[in-house]
């Protein structure tokens, strides 16, 4: 029997507990089989910059599992997945902006989803729409996502020192790199600090 066969595992049994987590290396601590993923056996999306995303089952309150490819009915097309992922995530998850004390914002979900924020091009578009400018957003851990006006030269600069501390103290380290969410274009970018 193979693995998308078993009870556990059915794709009917599931979807509806199928998210998808922004990652930057092929760790991911919080998943119960995370010390080390393979390029070779997990379905992975390229996503911005230096970002991927992979897919994770819900099993239990806070117990989740990177789906490899042997999870997976042979004709699963990833793209459909994604989607599916990312309407579970809506469903599910809620995503709140918080202020900091420097003139940054930060969004806050449940310390798990909170990188994945980054799937949802209308978050960024509301903010970029009432903020009336780019924004500036760093991911430096999964519960950890920061951005603030890109033109606020202040509230960058401390969102980047801010971002630097949280990602040298987590476990949960995604990224030192700074995206840009353009309001004009409405795409979410690696930040090339040489064009700013």
């Amino acid at each position: 029997m193979r693995k998308y066969e078993e009870e556990r595992y059915l794709f009917e049994n599931i979807k509806e507990r199928i998210y998808p987590w922004i990652t930057q290396s092929l760790r991911e601590p919080r998943a119960l089989n995370g010390k080390r993923i393979s390029e070779k056996d997990t379905p992975l999306i390229d996503f911005v910059g230096d970002l991927m995303v992979l897919f994770v089952i819900k099993h239990g309150e806070e117990s989740y599992e990177i789906i490899k490819d042997n999870m997976l009915p042979p004709d699963c097309d990833i793209e459909a997945l994604y989607h599916m992922a990312c309407q579970n995530l809506v469903r599910d998850v809620e995503f709140v902006i918080g202020n900091t004390m420097y003139g940054a914002f930060a969004i806050l979900a449940d310390g798990y989803h909170e990188a994945s924020s980054l799937c949802f091009r209308h978050i960024w578009n509301v903010c970029a729409e009432k903020l009336k400018d780019d924004l500036l957003i760093m991911v430096p851990a999964k519960d950890t996502v920061l951005f603030a006006p890109a033109s606020q030269d202040t509230a960058v600069e401390k969102l980047m020192l801010h971002a630097e501390q949280v990602y040298e103290a987590g476990p949960d380290r995604i990224s030192r790199g700074a995206f840009i969410f353009t309001k004009d274009g409405k795409e979410l970018l690696a930040y090339d600090e040489t064009k700013h």
